[in-house]
């Protein structure tokens, strides 16, 4: 395969030429909210070729972090049509060679493999995911033809929200460039109760304010004109994507806001002329861990969708081991460090059955 050297406006021009929409990690509207952190810089874009054919483009971003660099395509290749086995390793191929003939400090590349291939590793870190759920917003903005297509149990949780809980739902995209504070309030109890750790405020608002009202919405549910509930939308042609969102730990759980705010979201952007809505992401056997989040997002729609998971390509292999043997210490070392942090790594071990 042929990389081909091209700006990611062209790539943007000549992707909708080959009829493609590009997830909006692959634009140049992505690209203007990389560029405001410190830690990340464009690498690169191509148009892969094959036999003189177009089949894929790519958007790379170095990443700076721990004191070593690899690069990063969210969500990409996009391919013209889905790729073959031999297709992709092909093509991971050309891109180990090309990057390494112009950076050979970069460690690994993060991109989206479909095939389980020898040339790749597991994501060192973050959690990938091999399966979505996306919502069909095709009907203009109908609300019972969305709910429709939710399973039962989708359609009552929300009806049941719309009965009896008091919340009002809004586009507050305005609302929150002005000011994110009351929103991110929420993200930080959100948080605290389900045991992650937020990203910065500014990190929320330099994705709202970078993408713009044209890709990046913020939707809220409000109860006595207080935020409970809120999400961070991101919008490329037809296709929305729920990147983020927050919600009160003291609203009752019965309530599901949570539940109707998604359908005032899924109905306002097929209003808009929206075609599909991702919930980005659920849980398998691939990604065990994310399994928590299959009871709230499978009942939005009938359909779970494959997609390309998150791979490593090791560009230095000793390099690379070193570094997933350091991961592999830290988690052994946290796994033996109790809730309050006393180390636990002197106690005797536990017998384990046979």
């Amino acid at each position: 395969m042929e990389f081909v050297d091209i700006s990611v406006d062209q790539l943007e021009r000549e992707a909708s030429e080959c009829g493609l929409l590009l997830p909006i990690e692959q634009t140049e509207a992505w690209t203007r909210l990389e560029q405001t952190n410190p830690d990340k810089e464009l690498w690169g874009a191509f148009r892969i070729q094959k036999d003189g054919a177009t089949v894929a483009f790519v958007v790379l971003y170095k990443y700076h972090t721990h004191g070593y660099h690899y690069l990063r395509s969210v969500h990409g290749p996009a391919w013209v049509s889905a790729p073959s086995e031999q297709e992709e390793r092909e093509f991971l191929e050309g891109l180990h060679d090309l990057v390494r003939s112009r950076d050979r400090k970069l460690v690994f590349v993060r991109l989206a493999v479909a095939a389980d291939l020898d040339l790749c590793k597991p994501t060192l870190s973050t959690i990938p995911y091999n399966q979505t759920v996306v919502i069909d917003l095709e009907g203009d903005g109908d609300q019972e033809a969305i709910l429709s297509r939710m399973k039962p149990r989708g359609r009552r949780d929300v009806r049941k929200s719309l009965r009896e809980t008091p919340a009002t739902y809004a586009d507050e995209t305005e609302k929150a460039t002005a000011s994110f504070d009351e929103y991110y309030e929420v993200m930080l109890d959100t948080a605290q109760r389900d045991g992650f750790a937020p990203a910065t405020q500014e990190s929320y608002e330099n994705m709202i304010r970078v993408l713009g009202p044209e890709h990046c919405r913020v939707f809220a549910g409000r109860v006595d004109n207080k935020v409970v509930s809120w999400s961070i939308i991101t919008v490329n042609g037809t296709h929305a994507v729920r990147y983020y969102g927050a919600s009160l730990t003291d609203v009752p759980k019965r309530n599901r806001i949570t539940d109707a705010l998604v359908l005032f979201e899924a109905c306002t952007l097929s209003a808009e002329g929206l075609l599909t809505f991702d919930m980005m992401g659920i849980g398998n056997d691939f990604a065990p861990s994310l399994k928590g989040l299959n009871v709230f997002k499978c009942k939005f729609s009938k359909d779970v969708v494959d997609v390309a998971p998150d791979r490593d390509l090791p560009l230095r292999p000793v390099m690379y081991g070193s570094l997933v043997k350091a991961r592999q210490l830290l988690k052994r070392k946290t796994e033996k460090t109790d809730d309050k942090g006393q180390d636990k790594s002197q106690d005797k071990p536990k017998k384990e059955n046979a």
